[in-house]
């Protein structure tokens, strides 16, 4: 919404008007009372409008950031966009190979709390799988922003924007053990390091120098890498890695070898099941070398189809519609 759509009433409420007396014993007291109702009117029609009698892609941006976990089915809607193969916000080192991914909004994204985990999303023609791997600024909690190949499974890309149910996969089958991905930059005295292959959130990541010793708390950045600012020593190092359930593992001889990604013969936990997902190639290194700033590019505004004809004509499309238009603008 821009300025040019608000009413801007230019009055100073501390000064009387020049050429009216300051005396409130006029002879038509109720002229005095009409213009405060109608400039009152007024002034709220500005704001509402400046501020927003916000559709439901604003509601709920003040909620506790959180990533979705658990067994709980959230309701909500769906776009979709490309990433053009890029991992996203995540640091992904490319987009999984089978396509299917999803962008969270700021608050479930929660700062790179809910990279590496999965969504199960029901829509009108079935349920896909997807891989969190990026953010979706202008999302509000519930709004899930697929792949173009992930809406495709749920729904009709004509559409453009559906309703939805999600909930997270709890232990999902893993594409391979634990990797290792120590940031450009690196150093004795820097240290930075991405884990893939976990399943589930991660809740904390350990570090210590050799397999002795005691273990150093890394800190998540929202591209989803672990940072140690003071560094953690010369390597090699043994890591520490514990998600949302429980589950922990630790993994040693991970060396200082900054933009390689290390494979690991650890699992984060036991299932073995074939992955949804497949392992990006080794070879392959994410956007970006600066050690402390954000390293991927901004994602591209949402995406949403637009179709021929409406489906349906009843209100609640329409009002989807509106909802679109606005969180998409």
């Amino acid at each position: 919404m821009t300025d040019g759509s608000a009413v801007d009433i230019d009055i100073d409420l501390d000064q009387v008007p020049e050429g009216r007396p300051a005396s409130s014993s006029g002879p038509m007291p109720w002229l005095v009372a009409t213009g405060v109702t109608v400039l009152a009117a007024a002034l709220g029609l500005t704001l509402t409008l400046r501020s927003g009698s916000a559709p439901a892609c604003a509601a709920g941006r003040t909620l506790a950031a959180a990533p979705p976990v658990g067994n709980t089915t959230h309701s909500g809607k769906a776009t979709f966009y490309d990433s053009k193969g890029a991992g996203g916000n995540c640091s992904n080192p490319a987009a999984p190979a089978n396509r299917l991914y999803v962008a969270l909004g700021p608050t479930e994204y929660s700062a790179g709390a809910a990279c590496g985990g999965f969504l199960d999303v029901t829509g009108p023609k079935g349920t896909v799988r997807v891989l969190i791997m990026d953010q979706c600024p202008e999302c509000a909690p519930g709004h899930l922003d697929l792949s173009r190949e992930a809406f495709a499974r749920i729904a009709d890309p004509v559409q453009g924007l559906v309703a939805v149910t999600y909930r997270a996969v709890v232990n999902p089958p893993l594409p391979g053990p634990l990797t290792f991905r120590i940031k450009e930059g690196a150093s004795q005295w820097w240290f930075a390091v991405r884990v893939g292959n976990h399943g589930n959130p991660l809740r904390s990541v350990e570090v210590r120098q050799g397999d002795s010793g005691p273990w150093r708390s890394a800190t998540r950045q929202d591209y989803n890498y672990w940072l140690i600012a003071s560094g953690a020593g010369p390597g090699p190092f043994s890591v520490r890695v514990s998600d949302v359930y429980g589950n922990r593992a630790t993994v040693g001889g991970i060396r200082m070898a900054p933009g390689r990604v290390q494979n690991s013969a650890v699992r984060m936990y036991a299932r073995t099941a074939v992955a949804a997902v497949p392992r990006p190639s080794a070879s392959a290194r994410p956007p970006g070398n600066r050690p402390s700033g954000t390293p991927t590019p901004a994602r591209r505004p949402v995406e949403v189809a637009r179709a021929s004809a409406p489906a349906t004509d009843t209100p609640a499309a329409r009002t989807a519609a509106v909802n679109a238009r606005w969180c998409a603008g």
